[in-house]
């Protein structure tokens, strides 16, 4: 009975520290006992046992720890009840009153959404006491050399913060975006120690970090809108911050020890130090100095970036706001000199900084040491000896992918993701390559690109913009053709019986040649060296929401299936050395869907006349009841039109509409519907988003063009939001819709109700209503 002898002791020696000791010893015990009979990690979290997440002293400790014990009481029995008793009495109140639910509730956080363990006024107190930067790197210096000595030869001793292959991506997103031209610039060629040259390296970072910002915020964010962040020096004897040529004006030059990107806050146009989204160090020679510590950054200037580092964390910890508040635990520091640049990444629960501690440096230190997790990237040019900006360099594309990640942390996720935008790299390739005349020469089966060789003359001639587009060969299959398709270790042959789309997509109606009976719909991707946007959409991200919703359980008749997915196998030998890449046959890796069922397209029954009022309300109850499906798991349509709906004939079984065309679904916020100015939402056309009845709007359009009613000609997207207006304000969908049903006029009326807000629609009742209607017909 340990803890019952544990429980005995506190009771003895009742003062909280002692107390605490014990019940600290009680839950080590806890958690190795737990443990050992499988227990996870992440269920000790659930029951609120931490040994190192100390919570303050006297009974706030008990109850806590009481509460743990509750939770726990089904594992360990009565030696957690018995201690659980010998604690309430240590509290005076009794086994009974305890359990009763009447005492004070305590939870792992705070009201304020503050984690618990220190109190506001002992981390402002630890903020006025940790001011000296020698002292807290002097306590590190043991820590920094042990840490250097455990790595291998000639290697950082601390991670990175982005992997190459995230920077690569990155590179890919920036390539179209132009950057502003800087006209401060630190000039390399004349750095001295000079107050001159220090003060023109502020003004260039302060020009280096607006041009950053702005760009990054006009490609990912809104290009519209105001950018929500200012740039600031902050002086080391007031942590006040200035302008920079506000600061060198007044003759504050010497006292500046930092700059730093705020969030940009009305109410206060000082600024506070719970709004630095980013902080920047400059920092003389550490291009130099690094590389002459074998490529390791300097320990005083590591020392300093932790210690600001430290203060930021700290100080989002005390903020009123929520989002810095929820951005506590992650940090990132720039270092410059005037030539080259790095990134330090901090991350770490500040909650676990003993703040009470007598020593704050050697409290900080710990921290560092225990519970923080650093990556530094290497020094590396981000001006070149002339004061340029590199934009393109890797030392600049660290910098500007740490300004990213504090940016989202901020404000969110942007409206376009780099891997969206890094998607275009081939297509901006193919561009230059067609617009420099390179083509292909195929060499012992590789590509190559040479140069034309033209007997023009050097000058400047005029050539039609026709005549340098890149002849670029699609895949064009035949009618009767088979089709082999990879996938893993497997393959399927697919006959190819017709082509369903006049416009060129290759879709194909195919039947598996093991299978002819059964026929299926097959979308041809884009060759990877054609990065076709339209065609990624049709095959590479269909594929994914498809099997997004298979793997959340979606299942319903009217959404497609998918029978088969991979890359086409080619005619003649492939002689790819990985499954990854590429020969150089034009089909190699192209991607190909597979869905299932087959049907007519609704646009082809429209022009045929085959579209009656039984198949109105038939189609509106099978479309609704695929987008009420899709929407029960987060994924909204975004582009329901003629073109994706089919009509389904199983021969004897009754007939019904499937929902296709689901590649430019909405996952999340940041993904925008297609834009089509007749079957697109008001919301979709006004914002570039959906609203909860979005897809039932666009269902809407659809049932009136399919019933005939008329559309004008639109070609802006100014003239598709009036002809809406319009339209609903005199009833006139509502009107030609009740030409064919009663129950779709009202469901139009319901729909029009919902326009524009978030209330949810409520799918079941016309469902019913809808299926009640459709029997009647029948009957």
């Amino acid at each position: 009975m340990l803890f019952v002898e544990l429980a005995d002791l506190a009771c003895a020696s009742p003062t909280p520290a002692s107390t605490l000791q014990v019940v600290d010893h009680v839950v080590g015990f806890l958690q190795l006992y737990v443990r050992s009979t499988g227990i996870s990690d992440s269920t000790l979290h659930r029951l609120g046992i931490n040994a190192n997440h100390r919570l303050g002293f006297g009974t706030a400790v008990h109850a806590t720890y009481l509460s743990a014990f509750t939770n726990a009481d089904f594992l360990l029995g009565t030696e957690i009840s018995s201690y659980k008793q010998t604690v309430t009495l240590m509290e005076g109140r009794s086994p009974d009153h305890a359990s009763s639910g009447s005492g004070p509730k305590w939870s792992g956080v705070a009201s304020s959404g503050r984690p618990r363990g220190s109190s506001s006024s002992s981390r402002k107190e630890f903020l006025r006491n940790f001011v000296d930067i020698d002292i807290f790197t002097a306590k590190l210096a043991a820590w920094f050399s042990g840490t250097c000595k455990e790595t291998n030869f000639r290697k950082p001793a601390f991670k990175v913060p982005f992997e190459l292959t995230e920077v690569q991506s990155f590179d890919y997103a920036l390539e179209g975006i132009p950057f502003q031209q800087l006209i401060r610039m630190p000039n390399a060629l004349y750095a001295s120690t000079s107050d001159a040259v220090e003060a023109t390296a502020h003004l260039a970072i302060e020009d280096f970090l607006h041009a950053g910002l702005k760009g990054l915020w006009e490609a990912f964010w809104n290009q519209n809108s105001a950018m929500p962040f200012s740039v600031a020096c902050v002086h080391n004897s007031s942590s006040k911050f200035y302008p920079a040529e506000k600061a060198i004006a007044s003759g504050k030059l010497g006292g500046l020890c930092a700059t730093a990107i705020l969030l940009k806050d009305g109410g206060n146009s000082h600024g506070k130090w719970d709004q630095i989204v980013e902080l920047i160090l400059l920092r003389p020679d550490i291009g130099s100095q690094s590389k002459q510590a074998e490529e390791e950054l300097p320990h005083h200037v590591l020392g300093e970036a932790l210690f600001f580092a430290l203060r930021v964390l700290v100080s989002r910890s005390l903020s009123r706001s929520s989002t810095a508040l929820r951005n506590s635990n992650l940090v990132f520091v720039l270092l410059f000199d005037s030539q080259h640049g790095g990134v330090v990444k901090v991350s770490g629960d500040v909650s676990r900084l003993d703040f009470h501690a007598d020593n704050v440096y050697v409290s900080a230190a710990e921290w560092i040491i225990t519970h923080a997790k650093i990556s530094v990237s290497t020094i590396d040019r981000v001006w070149n000896k002339l004061g340029n900006a590199n934009w393109g360099d890797i030392g600049t594309l660290h910098i500007l992918l740490a300004t990213f990640h504090s940016m989202v942390m901020f404000c969110g996720m942007p409206s376009y993701s780099p891997e969206e935008l890094a998607l275009e790299h081939s297509s901006r390739l193919q561009t230059r390559r067609a617009e420099r005349h390179l083509v292909d020469a195929q060499v012992n089966g590789n590509v190559m690109f040479q140069l034309q060789h033209r007997s023009t003359s050097p000058e400047i001639v005029e050539v039609q913009e026709g005549s340098i587009r890149a002849e670029v060969e699609t895949l064009h299959l035949e009618i009767g053709s088979v089709v082999y398709l990879e996938y893993s270790k497997w393959q399927k042959a697919f006959q190819v019986n017709e082509k369903l789309t006049g416009d060129g997509s290759p879709v194909y109606n195919v039947s598996l040649v093991d299978e002819p009976t059964k026929s299926l719909i097959l979308y041809v991707g884009p060759c990877p060296s054609d990065m076709d946007m339209n065609l990624w959409y049709q095959v590479q991200r269909q594929t994914k929401i498809m099997n997004l919703m298979k793997e959340r359980g979606l299942s319903n008749k009217y959404l497609p299936q998918v029978a088969a997915s991979g890359r086409i196998i080619h005619p003649g030998q492939c002689n790819k050395l990985s499954p990854r890449e590429t020969c150089g046959h034009p089909w190699c890796g192209t991607p190909i869907l597979v869905t299932s069922p087959y049907g007519e397209v609704l646009s082809s029954m429209v022009r045929n006349g085959s579209f009656s009022a039984e198949e109105a309300l038939r189609c509106c109850h099978d479309c609704l009841s695929a987008i009420a499906a899709a929407s029960s798991v987060g994924i909204y349509h975004g582009d329901i039109c003629p073109d994706n709906v089919i009509y389904v004939n199983p021969g004897m079984k009754r007939h019904y509409f499937v929902l296709i065309g689901w590649g430019h679904a909405v996952l999340e916020e940041k993904d925008r519907p297609l834009m089509n100015l007749y079957f697109s939402s008001t919301f979709a056309l006004q914002d570039g988003k959906l609203y909860a009845a979005s897809d039932a709007e666009s269902l809407i359009y659809l049932l009136y063009f399919c019933c005939g009613g008329v559309f004008p000609d639109l070609d802006s997207v100014e003239g598709a939001l009036q002809w809406r207006e319009m339209s609903w304000s005199k009833r006139v969908i509502q009107q030609k819709l009740g030409e064919i049903s009663a129950v779709l006029k009202a469901f139009a009326d319901y729909v029009d109700s919902l326009c524009g807000t978030p209330y949810p629609m409520d799918f079941d009742i016309w469902l019913r209503r809808l299926r009640r209607a459709i029997n009647e017909e029948e009957h």
